[in-house]
């Protein structure tokens, strides 16, 4: 309608693409066709961009050539994690990871950003125009791309799926994410201390443990806290909202994470186990902290007397 030219459907799941080509890679969805194949380990892949962030991940040693090859470009690295990029202005934004340079700011508040799209996705959260709005549930977006996403929320798709275990999931982002968990990979390191984190949000949230900030302030009693997670979770003890409920027992909870593991108790799921003894956990903090049986790490200490322990409530 707006570019005047006809857009290409699938035959299978009628979903429209502007070029053929983009068809083309969906249909390996419902073929099951891989024609790119990893020369190292001979794994196949539907697209060459999952083959390429297979050999990134499992064959970090031979990237540089195999980038060398698919461009014919040489290719410039970062002296800090040596990732390597088509594209010298790549390299520049990525090296704001490690120096922390944020040199966008937002004209309305002030807040600064490492890139211009996250600027510019930002200024249109100040803006009341949303004009894209949700048949479903008449929620409004300033962009067509967050109603997408939204709208699979509604239908339960899920078009995003990993090579590795073939789950699947409706956002890109969240199976880059998911990606990390195969390869182990944590690019975002704490200059403070060291530790190091699958993305960027985590990284900034435990920034803020080393520097005391809480910029999330309760309207209601000015208690503040470090993320807007946490300050969302108490709101709710102010206006006594539960709206996560239980279909097998109608118990409320203030957060679908916390109904998640409620679940857990009717159906005596146990997903986290522990590599070592195989023992498993209804939930991921419980295997965290039986790990330290076999690691010995006893990372809470007492100001006191400087006694460790491998347990919060055992330093209490």
């Amino acid at each position: 309608m707006h570019t005047g030219k006809n857009l290409s459907q699938c035959s299978e799941c009628q979903k429209s693409f502007r070029d053929k080509y983009y068809l083309t890679e969906h249909m390996r969805i419902h073929t099951g066709e891989k024609p790119y194949q990893c020369s190292e380990c001979q794994k196949r892949f539907s697209l060459k961009v999952s083959l390429y962030r297979h050999v990134r991940f499992s064959h970090k040693s031979h990237l540089t050539e195999f980038e060398r090859m698919h461009t014919g470009k040489n290719l410039s690295q970062c002296s800090e994690c040596q990732k390597s990029f088509r594209d010298k202005s790549y390299l520049t934004e990525h090296m704001r990871i490690h120096t922390g340079e944020k040199p966008y700011q937002c004209p309305e508040c002030q807040k600064r950003f490492s890139l211009k799209a996250s600027l510019y996705r930002h200024v249109l959260t100040h803006s009341v125009e949303k004009p894209y709005q949700c048949s479903e549930c008449h929620k409004n977006f300033s962009e067509k791309r967050d109603l997408t996403v939204h709208t699979r929320t509604h239908t339960g798709e899920k078009p995003y799926q990993c090579s590795e275990c073939q789950k699947r999931f409706c956002k890109k982002q969240s199976l880059s994410l998911h990606v990390l968990t195969h390869t182990g990979e944590k690019p975002y390191q704490c200059p403070e201390c060291q530790k190091r984190f699958w993305t960027k949000k985590n990284l900034s949230q435990h920034v803020l443990t080393h520097t005391g900030e809480k910029p999330y302030q309760c309207t209601d009693c000015q208690k503040c806290f470090t993320t807007k997670t946490c300050l969302t979770r108490h709101r709710i003890t102010h206006t006594g909202e539960k709206p996560y409920q239980c279909s097998e027992c109608q118990k409320c909870f203030i957060d679908k994470n916390t109904l998640t593991h409620h679940i857990r108790t009717h159906t005596g799921e146990k997903p986290f186990q522990c590599s070592e003894c195989q023992k498993c956990f209804s939930v991921k903090f419980r295997l965290t902290e039986h790990t330290r049986i076999h690691t010995g790490v006893k990372p809470y200490q007492c100001s006191e007397c400087q006694k460790r322990f491998c347990k919060k409530q055992s330093l209490s």
